[in-house]
Protein backbone atom coordinates (compact mmCIF):
# COMPACT_ATOMS: atom_id res chain seq x y z
CA UNK A 1 0.00 0.00 0.00
CA UNK A 2 2.78 2.41 1.08
CA UNK A 3 4.54 2.18 -2.49
CA UNK A 4 1.20 2.30 -4.23
CA UNK A 5 0.68 6.12 -2.31
CA UNK A 6 4.56 6.68 -2.93
CA UNK A 7 4.23 5.77 -6.96
CA UNK A 8 1.34 7.34 -7.26
CA UNK A 9 2.53 10.60 -6.33
CA UNK A 10 5.12 10.19 -8.01
CA UNK A 11 2.99 10.29 -11.38
CA UNK A 12 1.05 13.30 -9.46
CA UNK A 13 4.25 14.96 -9.70
CA UNK A 14 5.46 14.04 -12.97
CA UNK A 15 2.18 15.51 -14.81
CA UNK A 16 2.42 18.81 -12.53
CA UNK A 17 5.78 19.36 -13.83
CA UNK A 18 4.97 18.83 -17.73
CA UNK A 19 2.36 21.12 -17.43
CA UNK A 20 -0.17 18.61 -19.03
CA UNK A 21 -2.46 18.46 -16.31
CA UNK A 22 -5.65 21.10 -15.48
CA UNK A 23 -8.47 21.30 -13.75
CA UNK A 24 -11.86 23.10 -13.82
CA UNK A 25 -15.20 23.55 -12.14
CA UNK A 26 -18.70 24.18 -14.37
CA UNK A 27 -22.19 24.93 -13.82
CA UNK A 28 -25.17 24.81 -16.27
CA UNK A 29 -28.98 23.92 -17.24
CA UNK A 30 -29.90 20.91 -19.04
CA UNK A 31 -33.19 19.97 -20.71
CA UNK A 32 -34.27 16.94 -22.30
CA UNK A 33 -32.89 15.39 -24.90
CA UNK A 34 -36.02 13.57 -26.46
CA UNK A 35 -38.31 13.50 -23.80
CA UNK A 36 -40.02 10.23 -22.99
CA UNK A 37 -43.21 9.46 -21.15
CA UNK A 38 -42.97 10.16 -17.34
CA UNK A 39 -46.50 10.63 -16.69
CA UNK A 40 -50.56 11.83 -17.30
CA UNK A 41 -52.50 14.75 -16.21
CA UNK A 42 -56.06 14.10 -16.18
CA UNK A 43 -59.57 16.06 -15.43
CA UNK A 44 -62.88 15.59 -15.87
CA UNK A 45 -62.79 15.06 -19.59
CA UNK A 46 -59.55 14.10 -20.98
CA UNK A 47 -56.29 12.34 -20.05
CA UNK A 48 -52.67 13.86 -21.31
CA UNK A 49 -49.38 12.58 -21.36
CA UNK A 50 -46.63 14.45 -19.82
CA UNK A 51 -43.03 13.59 -21.21
CA UNK A 52 -39.32 14.78 -20.12
CA UNK A 53 -36.08 13.86 -18.75
CA UNK A 54 -34.95 13.12 -14.86
CA UNK A 55 -31.77 14.74 -16.31
CA UNK A 56 -33.18 17.78 -16.98
CA UNK A 57 -31.63 20.76 -14.47
CA UNK A 58 -29.32 22.34 -13.06
CA UNK A 59 -25.78 20.55 -12.47
CA UNK A 60 -21.77 21.18 -11.08
CA UNK A 61 -18.79 19.25 -12.17
CA UNK A 62 -15.50 19.03 -11.65
CA UNK A 63 -13.11 17.97 -13.75
CA UNK A 64 -9.43 17.14 -14.50
CA UNK A 65 -7.75 16.60 -17.73
CA UNK A 66 -4.42 14.99 -18.55
CA UNK A 67 -2.74 15.92 -22.23
CA UNK A 68 -0.89 12.76 -23.29
CA UNK A 69 -0.11 15.27 -26.62
CA UNK A 70 -0.56 18.77 -27.08
CA UNK A 71 -4.21 17.95 -28.58
CA UNK A 72 -5.00 14.73 -27.31
CA UNK A 73 -6.07 13.68 -23.65
CA UNK A 74 -8.38 12.02 -21.07
CA UNK A 75 -10.58 13.53 -19.11
CA UNK A 76 -12.33 12.39 -15.70
CA UNK A 77 -15.36 14.40 -14.08
CA UNK A 78 -17.43 14.06 -11.32
CA UNK A 79 -20.34 15.64 -11.06
CA UNK A 80 -24.03 16.51 -9.24
CA UNK A 81 -27.58 16.87 -10.90
CA UNK A 82 -30.06 18.51 -8.91
CA UNK A 83 -33.04 17.88 -11.46
CA UNK A 84 -36.18 19.74 -11.97
CA UNK A 85 -39.59 18.49 -10.84
CA UNK A 86 -41.37 16.21 -13.47
CA UNK A 87 -44.85 15.88 -13.30
CA UNK A 88 -46.07 11.82 -12.49
CA UNK A 89 -49.59 12.25 -11.91
CA UNK A 90 -51.68 15.36 -11.83
CA UNK A 91 -55.46 14.54 -11.20
CA UNK A 92 -58.02 17.37 -10.90
CA UNK A 93 -61.77 15.92 -10.74
CA UNK A 94 -64.33 16.18 -8.39
CA UNK A 95 -63.97 13.55 -6.11
CA UNK A 96 -59.76 13.66 -6.41
CA UNK A 97 -57.05 16.04 -6.61
CA UNK A 98 -53.16 14.65 -6.77
CA UNK A 99 -50.01 16.36 -7.55
CA UNK A 100 -46.98 13.31 -7.73
CA UNK A 101 -43.91 14.91 -8.86
CA UNK A 102 -40.42 13.23 -9.04
CA UNK A 103 -37.08 14.59 -9.45
CA UNK A 104 -33.39 13.19 -9.53
CA UNK A 105 -30.76 14.02 -6.94
CA UNK A 106 -27.92 11.92 -9.02
CA UNK A 107 -23.88 12.10 -8.39
CA UNK A 108 -22.19 10.93 -12.23
CA UNK A 109 -18.87 10.81 -13.25
CA UNK A 110 -17.60 10.23 -17.07
CA UNK A 111 -14.03 8.92 -18.39
CA UNK A 112 -13.56 10.92 -21.98
CA UNK A 113 -10.79 11.40 -24.49
CA UNK A 114 -10.29 14.99 -25.11
CA UNK A 115 -9.38 16.94 -28.10
CA UNK A 116 -7.84 20.71 -29.09
CA UNK A 117 -9.27 21.12 -32.64
CA UNK A 118 -6.88 24.37 -32.39
CA UNK A 119 -6.30 26.92 -29.11
CA UNK A 120 -9.57 27.36 -28.58
CA UNK A 121 -12.05 24.85 -29.47
CA UNK A 122 -12.07 21.55 -28.13
CA UNK A 123 -14.55 18.28 -28.03
CA UNK A 124 -14.78 15.50 -25.86
CA UNK A 125 -16.31 11.62 -25.52
CA UNK A 126 -16.68 9.08 -23.57
CA UNK A 127 -18.56 6.65 -21.16
CA UNK A 128 -20.69 8.53 -18.35
CA UNK A 129 -21.92 6.62 -14.87
CA UNK A 130 -24.47 7.17 -12.60
CA UNK A 131 -22.55 6.34 -9.02
CA UNK A 132 -25.18 7.16 -6.15
CA UNK A 133 -28.23 9.03 -5.12
CA UNK A 134 -31.91 8.83 -6.12
CA UNK A 135 -34.87 10.08 -8.02
CA UNK A 136 -37.49 11.13 -5.16
CA UNK A 137 -41.06 11.37 -5.85
CA UNK A 138 -42.92 13.69 -3.51
CA UNK A 139 -46.75 13.32 -3.71
CA UNK A 140 -50.16 15.14 -2.40
CA UNK A 141 -53.21 13.81 -3.08
CA UNK A 142 -56.88 14.71 -1.89
CA UNK A 143 -59.97 12.13 -2.02
CA UNK A 144 -63.35 13.36 -1.20
CA UNK A 145 -65.13 10.47 0.91
CA UNK A 146 -68.81 9.54 -0.71
CA UNK A 147 -71.77 10.40 1.23
CA UNK A 148 -71.80 6.80 2.37
CA UNK A 149 -67.99 6.89 3.43
CA UNK A 150 -68.28 9.96 5.75
CA UNK A 151 -71.61 8.15 7.25
CA UNK A 152 -69.94 5.41 8.48
CA UNK A 153 -66.66 7.38 9.53
CA UNK A 154 -69.14 9.56 11.39
CA UNK A 155 -68.12 12.47 9.61
CA UNK A 156 -70.67 15.33 7.54
CA UNK A 157 -70.49 15.34 3.65
CA UNK A 158 -68.04 16.57 1.85
CA UNK A 159 -65.09 15.31 4.34
CA UNK A 160 -62.29 14.10 2.58
CA UNK A 161 -58.67 12.23 3.02
CA UNK A 162 -55.41 14.41 2.73
CA UNK A 163 -52.42 12.30 2.12
CA UNK A 164 -48.48 13.54 1.55
CA UNK A 165 -45.69 11.16 1.21
CA UNK A 166 -42.59 10.69 0.20
CA UNK A 167 -40.78 7.92 -1.97
CA UNK A 168 -36.95 7.65 -3.31
CA UNK A 169 -36.21 5.52 -5.93
CA UNK A 170 -32.86 3.78 -6.21
CA UNK A 171 -31.30 2.39 -9.86
CA UNK A 172 -28.95 -0.06 -11.27
CA UNK A 173 -25.33 1.65 -11.86
CA UNK A 174 -26.32 2.72 -15.50
CA UNK A 175 -23.22 3.04 -18.35
CA UNK A 176 -23.85 5.77 -21.05
CA UNK A 177 -22.43 8.27 -23.35
CA UNK A 178 -21.06 11.75 -22.68
CA UNK A 179 -20.04 14.19 -25.71
CA UNK A 180 -19.07 17.97 -25.30
CA UNK A 181 -17.91 20.88 -27.93
CA UNK A 182 -16.47 23.58 -26.03
CA UNK A 183 -14.87 27.32 -26.70
CA UNK A 184 -11.91 28.33 -24.44
CA UNK A 185 -10.79 31.78 -23.29
CA UNK A 186 -7.60 32.47 -21.85
CA UNK A 187 -7.49 34.95 -19.73
CA UNK A 188 -3.91 34.59 -18.65
CA UNK A 189 -1.17 31.57 -19.07
CA UNK A 190 -2.63 29.85 -15.91
CA UNK A 191 -6.52 30.61 -16.15
CA UNK A 192 -8.96 30.69 -18.47
CA UNK A 193 -13.00 30.38 -18.86
CA UNK A 194 -15.04 28.20 -21.06
CA UNK A 195 -18.12 27.57 -22.32
CA UNK A 196 -19.72 24.06 -23.99
CA UNK A 197 -22.72 22.08 -24.81
CA UNK A 198 -22.67 18.96 -23.43
CA UNK A 199 -24.92 15.88 -24.40
CA UNK A 200 -26.01 13.34 -21.91
CA UNK A 201 -27.19 9.82 -23.18
CA UNK A 202 -28.00 7.52 -20.15
CA UNK A 203 -31.14 5.57 -18.78
CA UNK A 204 -31.41 4.02 -15.74
CA UNK A 205 -32.82 0.30 -14.43
CA UNK A 206 -35.17 0.68 -11.17
CA UNK A 207 -33.58 -1.54 -8.61
CA UNK A 208 -36.05 -0.82 -5.13
CA UNK A 209 -37.58 2.02 -3.94
CA UNK A 210 -38.85 3.03 -0.41
CA UNK A 211 -41.63 5.33 1.56
CA UNK A 212 -39.50 7.41 3.19
CA UNK A 213 -42.50 9.73 4.66
CA UNK A 214 -46.30 9.44 4.56
CA UNK A 215 -48.96 10.65 6.36
CA UNK A 216 -52.85 10.91 6.06
CA UNK A 217 -55.44 13.62 7.53
CA UNK A 218 -58.79 12.97 7.89
CA UNK A 219 -60.46 16.94 7.37
CA UNK A 220 -64.04 18.42 7.32
CA UNK A 221 -65.50 19.96 4.86
CA UNK A 222 -64.65 23.44 6.78
CA UNK A 223 -61.13 22.15 6.96
CA UNK A 224 -60.68 21.53 9.98
CA UNK A 225 -58.63 18.23 10.59
CA UNK A 226 -60.81 15.45 12.40
CA UNK A 227 -58.04 12.59 12.75
CA UNK A 228 -54.44 13.50 12.42
CA UNK A 229 -51.89 10.83 11.50
CA UNK A 230 -55.11 8.50 9.79
CA UNK A 231 -52.22 6.83 8.21
CA UNK A 232 -48.32 6.66 8.29
CA UNK A 233 -45.12 4.85 7.89
CA UNK A 234 -46.29 2.22 10.28
CA UNK A 235 -49.68 2.23 9.31
CA UNK A 236 -49.66 2.15 5.26
CA UNK A 237 -52.82 1.81 3.58
CA UNK A 238 -53.76 -0.75 1.34
CA UNK A 239 -51.93 -0.67 -1.93
CA UNK A 240 -48.97 0.93 -0.25
CA UNK A 241 -45.52 -1.12 0.51
CA UNK A 242 -42.73 0.30 2.51
CA UNK A 243 -40.27 -0.99 -0.02
CA UNK A 244 -40.74 -2.44 -3.48
CA UNK A 245 -38.28 -4.15 -5.63
CA UNK A 246 -38.07 -4.19 -9.45
CA UNK A 247 -37.71 -7.49 -10.88
CA UNK A 248 -37.56 -8.16 -14.78
CA UNK A 249 -40.09 -11.67 -14.33
CA UNK A 250 -43.20 -12.05 -12.44
CA UNK A 251 -45.03 -15.42 -12.39
CA UNK A 252 -48.52 -15.77 -12.81
CA UNK A 253 -49.03 -17.11 -9.43
CA UNK A 254 -46.86 -14.23 -7.78
CA UNK A 255 -48.34 -13.13 -4.49
CA UNK A 256 -45.34 -10.67 -3.22
CA UNK A 257 -46.89 -7.37 -3.29
CA UNK A 258 -43.48 -5.82 -2.87
CA UNK A 259 -42.51 -6.99 -6.14
CA UNK A 260 -43.32 -5.18 -9.40
CA UNK A 261 -41.60 -5.73 -13.04
CA UNK A 262 -38.15 -2.93 -13.50
CA UNK A 263 -38.58 -0.33 -15.74
CA UNK A 264 -35.89 2.22 -17.32
CA UNK A 265 -36.57 5.65 -16.83
CA UNK A 266 -34.83 8.51 -19.32
CA UNK A 267 -32.11 10.66 -18.35
CA UNK A 268 -30.91 11.91 -21.49
CA UNK A 269 -30.22 15.55 -21.37
CA UNK A 270 -28.39 18.41 -23.79
CA UNK A 271 -26.88 21.50 -22.11
CA UNK A 272 -25.07 24.52 -21.67
CA UNK A 273 -22.03 24.88 -19.11
CA UNK A 274 -19.70 27.54 -18.13
CA UNK A 275 -16.91 27.17 -16.49
CA UNK A 276 -13.39 28.18 -15.53
CA UNK A 277 -9.85 26.43 -15.80
CA UNK A 278 -6.46 26.38 -14.05
CA UNK A 279 -3.57 24.57 -16.12
CA UNK A 280 -0.42 23.80 -13.89
CA UNK A 281 2.50 25.40 -15.60
CA UNK A 282 5.22 23.37 -17.13
CA UNK A 283 8.66 23.53 -15.59
CA UNK A 284 11.96 24.29 -17.70
CA UNK A 285 13.35 20.63 -18.97
CA UNK A 286 16.94 20.85 -19.68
Amino acid sequence: MKNSIILFSAFLISVVSYGQLQVSASTGYAVPSAGMKLGTTMTETETENSYGSFGEGVNVQLRGTYFFKNSLGIDVSLGYLNGTDQDISVVNTSTEERDAIARARAFGAAVSLAYKFNDNVYGRLGALLKVAGKTEAVVYSKSTFSDAQAAGLGLPSGSYSETNYKEDFHGHFPLGLVAALGYNYDINSNFSIFAEAEYYGISLKRKDSEITEFNTDIVTPDGNVAVAGFNSLDNLPDGFNKTTTFVDTLSDDETDETKVLSQKVPYSSFGINFGITYKFKPSNKE
